[in-house]
């Protein structure tokens, strides 16, 4: 194994999926180089995470137990354990490309302000595999005020400056604390930009009806996404809205037009989940302080 890049720590966070870990390990096991070390961040019981784990102990692997729910906590306390200067985060039911550590390196050197992100594949012959990108040029969204640009699952960054920040809201427990993340580090001023270099694949899984719950779900969490900013005053989140049904309606168009309704069902499960999330999200948000970080 080549020399290990002491500057970046791997953040993978888990919910118990061993299989799916082993084969994520493995591809950050062919690396290279390798990061200083990999820390998986795990919310489920068990010892099943931590034998997987333990047979990567050559990639400075260890375990990291979260108390908390949901992925936000989850990479906050992997973020907070970090030894390295630098974090790159990828998810579970994931695999990285082997230049994967070398080019956050090389990216974070240029600019070691900048959160990066980049390529979510999907394998050869997966169909349904949700959050993906594979637009081939990069795009700088500095200056932007806008979430659902930062993939989580392909993440580089500058520990200290995330830490700084405040990191992501755990509160936003079941989905879309990437994209309050994304759009209050944008709102700041703050640079943020997409590598198509940055390679990652994210794998098939799934079944129909787990695909389906789990759009569902992020519609619930973009919903309290918006009702935190409203109950602050921002009136963006009312154009935010307003755009996610209006691409739910040229998907409804597009199908109709091709006589084709696979990509359909994504935007209106999404929409089914978001006026729930939008409900739950003003009543959990109503105590929030108006200045807070978060």
């Amino acid at each position: 194994m080549a020399a290990a890049d002491p500057g970046i720590t791997a953040v993978v966070p888990t919910i118990g999926r061993p299989a799916l870990l082993r084969r994520c390990l493995e591809s950050l096991a062919d690396c290279d180089p390798p990061p200083a070390e990999v820390l998986v961040v795990d919310q489920s019981s068990g010892a099943a995470i931590e034998r997987i784990v333990a047979g990567f102990s050559r990639l400075g692997a260890r375990t990291v137990q979260s108390a908390g729910n949901g992925i936000a906590a989850a990479e906050n306390d992997g973020i907070a354990a970090a030894s390295s200067e630098f974090v790159v985060v990828t998810h579970d039911d994931c695999t990285v490309s082997s230049d994967w550590i070398s080019v956050a390196r090389r990216l974070l050197a240029q600019d070691p302000t900048a959160v990066y992100t980049g390529s979510v594949l999907a394998p050869e012959g997966s169909a349904h595999v949700p959050s993906t990108i594979d637009t081939p040029t990069p795009i700088d969204y500095s200056g932007r005020v806008e979430p659902g640009v930062l993939y989580p699952n392909n993440m580089a960054f500058a520990r200290e400056a995330v830490t700084a920040f405040g990191g992501f809201d755990p509160r936003l427990a079941r989905a879309a604390e990437d994209n309050d993340f994304c759009y209050r580090w944008l709102r700041d001023g703050r640079p943020l930009r997409y590598e198509p270099e940055l390679r990652v694949w994210h794998h098939d899984w799934r079944s129909p009806d787990e695909l389906r719950t789990l759009y569902i779900g992020y519609g619930e969490g973009q919903g309290a996404f918006y009702a935190k900013h409203l109950r602050r005053g921002d009136l963006r989140m009312l154009r935010f809205i307003a755009m996610d049904f209006l691409r739910a309606g040229r998907s409804v168009a597009a199908a109709v037009l091709k006589r084709d309704s696979s990509n359909v069902m994504p935007a209106w499960m999404l929409l089914k989940g978001l006026p729930h999330g939008l409900r739950r999200g003003w009543r959990d948000f109503a105590d929030q302080d108006p200045r807070g970080v978060l």
